[in-house]
């Protein structure tokens, strides 16, 4: 599969990858393979900004609705599936269109990840003391040992904050070193990354239009509809956790509204550190989708 090519579109939540992933796939009349490790479970939609089968468009999407909830996908799994899929995919195109703001889940897709150690021992002790002082004090703690992995992370995401402090206290090494380097396994296609920039007030701007846009069309009835599962990590993110809390009382509609919209612009933040890590992206400055469609195009030629 050497002649076949991977273009990865990423990029901060809300700058627009699923538009031109779409786009992309009809121009080269492929499928799209999704990296957002949020839309992959089923039973939410619109908090994960999810493209509707309408806005799909006719293009055949991989790791949509692919999982549930109370199954989590990790990163090292995903890859191992969606090398499944690209081997079918390149079969029939030498094209195919990875999108998706999940950095490790693309890092681990396009080069791997190294053996992380584990220890079962260590993780359990660090969910009680996650169950008894709560996220804060563990995200401290991940700033002082792992200030790399720290600005990268989900830090509202307690399964991550976990894993990566449970290899620092087991190993005494950051958990940043043991994520991608320049020696992973040889992938047989060839990768070219593509990133959206918008300016930062144009993105956040597009943020708060997604973020009305989300309640606009029932992200606190879906909230409402997972509220049962609110105890798995796998809802412990941006949008849902938010609105967990106003559900139970702890705060008012408009604090859980102006918070999710506060975490979804420092978690763009986090996004492009990660990207900034790719020394041979391609950035996207252009904020029109006709003119990001030409240049991806023109550059691939």
């Amino acid at each position: 599969m050497s002649k076949k090519r991977l273009i990865v579109i990423a990029g901060p939540t809300a700058s627009g990858k699923t538009s031109l992933a779409i786009e992309l796939a009809k121009y080269y009349n492929t499928c799209v393979v999704s990296a957002d490790s949020r839309q992959f479970y089923k039973e939410v939609a619109i908090g994960t900004a999810k493209p509707s089968l309408e806005e799909q468009n006719g293009i055949i999407h991989h790791f949509i609705d692919s999982h549930s909830l109370e199954n989590p996908l990790s990163a090292s799994i995903y890859a191992e599936e969606a090398l499944v899929v690209l081997e079918e995919a390149f079969q029939m195109n030498d094209f195919v269109i990875l999108v998706g703001g999940s950095g490790l889940f693309i890092d681990a897709l396009c080069v791997g990840l190294d053996k992380i150690p584990f220890s079962q021992e260590v993780r359990d002790q660090l969910n009680v003391e996650y169950s008894q002082v709560g996220l804060d004090k563990l995200l401290i703690e991940l700033a002082h040992k792992d200030p790399e992995y720290f600005v990268q992370v989900d830090q509202s995401n307690a399964v991550r904050v976990i894993r990566a402090l449970e290899v620092i206290r087991n190993t005494g090494n950051t958990f940043s070193s043991y994520l991608v380097n320049d020696t992973k396994a040889t992938r047989g296609f060839h990768t070219t990354y593509f990133v959206i920039n918008h300016p930062r007030e144009i993105l956040y701007q597009r943020i708060e239009k997604r973020v009305d846009l989300m309640l606009d069309t029932g992200l606190v009835d879906e909230v409402k509809s997972v509220q049962h599962l609110a105890h798995l990590q796998t809802l412990n993110t941006v949008g849902y956790s938010e609105f967990f809390r106003f559900l139970k009382g702890e705060i008012d509609y408009e604090t859980a509204v102006q918070l999710v919209k506060q975490n979804t612009r420092r978690y763009a933040k986090r996004q492009l550190t990660w990207f900034r890590r790719y020394p041979n992206a391609i950035w996207l400055l252009q904020t029109e989708l006709s003119l990001q469609v030409e240049e991806v195009v023109s550059y691939l030629k």
